[in-house]
This record gives structure tokens, sequence and C-alpha cells, in this order.
């Protein structure tokens, strides 16, 4: 009898994690059930995937508000489904406002499933009194980052580092860069509301660096062709020479001679390839000032929290201005030797997640948790 899995993913980076470890499941177990609800790249590898990306990545507590009535729909679909179907495992990838809530949902409602967390939720830097529930309700979290095992581990959830990604998806990328000193990447993360907020930020930047270095050209990527559309459309109202392709980051982050990253997986990403780069965040005001009283780390970028300093230069909310962004990168721009130190720094912070093997170490726990035995070996 085939094992059921239900799977969800809820944004861009969520969807292609989902996919990998969906892939590397089907490659222990051909007869394995997909169903659930992610992106266009989980899509592809069943059929009974539901893509819903283009309208569940949002950022920020207002901007999740004003989509309430759509999440609540989705929730109970999404329960129902779980309930009917009976998955014999649920993996929840990421996006913690809505799977954790899910996680607590299936347990109350008390339906017989084991559930895997796949990609902690920053859990440890916010909200860690919320680690005792999650105990309670999720069978097994597999962690990206070593020092993640032991915080869980402590609250009694049975938690594995399993390693990043990274190296499956960026791996020949890494170490290969053939930068152009003259092209400067431009990226405002995956969402909607981000390339709202943050790519004419990025724009404004690039049109204060054209006053003082006429020569220089801009590209960006965007996660969708809408997306890209609304992105050809910023451009042209700033008149900057920024070409705009789809799905084109990680390439940009290999030939550019520096950039600007919005927060979030991405400037991960741009450290494990060593680009000198900025952090840019920028969110409503109500979002910023309730998510300030609620964090407890120090920085807001995993390359800084991983080397326990600003190692990359970090603008957020009113920093988050063009002729700060422009500043920053003339500074790197100026100087090939501090351009090459940062690249050297950012590599040397991701190496311990350059070992290749994750999605094959968390499939082969997630199948573990589903013969019931969850300490099996990766």
């Amino acid at each position: 009898m085939s094992q059921k899995i239900y799977i969800v993913a809820g944004e861009v980076s969520g969807d292609n994690h989902g996919s990998g470890l969906m892939k590397a499941i089907r490659s222990h177990d051909k007869s394995v059930q997909f169903s659930g609800v992610g992106g266009p790249c989980m899509e592809k590898i069943s059929k009974s995937i539901r893509n819903w990306t283009d309208d569940s990545a949002v950022v920020g507590f207002w901007e999740v508000i004003k989509k309430y009535r759509f999440f609540k729909e989705v929730f109970d679909q999404v329960l129902d489904e779980i309930e009917r179907i009976a998955p014999d495992t649920v993996v929840l990838v990421d996006y913690p406002g809505f799977n954790l809530r899910l996680a607590e949902a299936i347990k109350k409602r008390g339906i017989q499933t084991k559930i895997v967390y796949y990609i902690s939720p920053q859990v440890w830097a916010w909200k860690r009194g919320r680690v005792t529930k999650m105990a309670k309700v999720i069978d097994l979290m597999l962690c990206l980052f070593p020092f993640e095992v032991s915080f869980y581990e402590r609250s009694g959830l049975e938690a594995k580092f399993v390693g990043h990604p990274l190296s499956e998806t960026l791996g020949e990328l890494r170490g290969n860069a053939k930068r152009d000193n003259e092209l400067i990447a431009l990226l405002p993360g995956s969402r909607n509301r981000e390339v709202e907020k943050i790519f004419p930020l990025l724009l404004g930047a690039a049109s204060e660096i054209r006053k003082i270095m006429p020569e220089m050209r801009f590209a960006a990527s965007a996660a969708n062709r809408a997306c890209e559309e609304k992105m050809k459309d910023m451009v042209q109202s700033f008149g900057v020479p920024c070409k705009v392709s789809v799905g084109k980051s990680h390439e940009l982050m290999s030939v550019s001679c520096c950039g600007a990253v919005a927060s979030g997986t991405a400037t991960l990403e741009a450290a494990f390839l060593g680009l000198p780069y900025c952090l840019v965040y920028k969110v409503s005001g109500f979002t910023y000032y309730l998510a300030k009283g609620l964090i407890s780390v120090n920085f807001l970028g995993m390359a800084n929290l991983l080397a326990g300093r600003e190692l990359v230069r970090e603008l957020i909310q009113y920093d988050a201005s063009p002729e700060k962004i422009a500043s920053e990168i003339l500074r790197l721009i100026g100087s090939k030797e501090k351009r090459e130190l940062l690249s050297k720094e950012l590599e040397e912070i991701t190496e311990p997640l350059a070992e290749v093997g994750a999605y094959e170490r968390a499939a082969i726990a997630t199948i573990g948790v589903i013969k019931d035995d969850v300490t099996s070996k990766v």
C-alpha cells in the first residue's frame, strides 16, 4: 500500500525546497502519493498539488490582515482535505504564519497523522515561547542550521540538522563567479508587496548611482511573468537601464559586481555565492513597529547572524532610502579590495552549508517518521 504525504508551501522559496524534498522522497519510493498546496515546481511533480503562491506570498502583519478572508478560506479547505485524505504524514514547508497554526488545528481536530516541519521557522529570533506549543503538535523538526537543533531539543521537540539545500541548487555556481564590474544586481524579493515597496527604492538608488557613475548598468530578477511586467513598468517610469528577467536571480548573483537584496532567502543565497551586497527591508509602519517589539536578535540577515556581526550593511525601514542604498553600493563599487574581502568572508561563513545531500537527508528523515522511526539515521 502506497504512502500518502500532504505537503504545504506558501511562497517561491518554499515551492523550490518542497519540490526538492518531493523528488528525493520519490527516489526512495516511487509509489508515494503527494497532495497539498504549493507552487509550480511542486505542481509539476504531482497534479494533486494546488498552485496558490501567486496569492499566498505576502509579507507583514498588516498585509496578511488585509487578506484574512482569503487565508481563512484556504486554511479551512486544507484542513478539511487533510481530514478527508488521511495522509500518513503532513509535511509543512517554512511559511510559519500559516503552517504553525495548521499543525495546531490538525491536532486539535484529532486527525491521526504525523507532522514533519521542514525549514525551521525562526522562532529562535522571536516568539520563543511558542516552541513549547510546537513540541506538542510537531513530530519532527528538520533544521537547516546546526545551532537550531539544541534550541528545539531543550523544549522537548525532536529536531534534526539535515543541512541547507543551497548546495543542491547553487553548488555549481559557488566559487565560479565571473563578475562584471559595471553590473549591479537589484533583487527586490519574490512577493508582490515586496516588489511594490522595495523595487522603487532600488530604482531610485540606481538613478542616484548613475548621476555619479553613468557607465553602471543594472539587472533585476522577477519571480513570475506578472511580476516581470510590473517591474518593467517601474523601470520605464524611472528611466534607468535595468534589464528585468524571470527567475535569473542566481545568475545575477554570480555575475554582478555587487547588489542590493531584499531581506529573505535571497540574502543567504547571495552570501553563499559571494555577492557583495547590502540588505534592504521595508514594510508598513504598523508591521515594522510590531515586529521590532518581538524580535530578539541583533541582526535581520542570516549572513550577519552566522557571522555574529554586521558583515553586510542592513538598511532597515527608515534607513532603506534610495540615497542610503546608493551610498552603500557606491562604497562597494569604489573599492575592488573591499568587494573581494566581503565576498571571501561571505563564502567563509556559509562554508558549513555547502555540504551536498540536504534534500536526501530530509527525505530519509521524513520516511523514518512515516515508519514510526523518528530517530532514523540521516
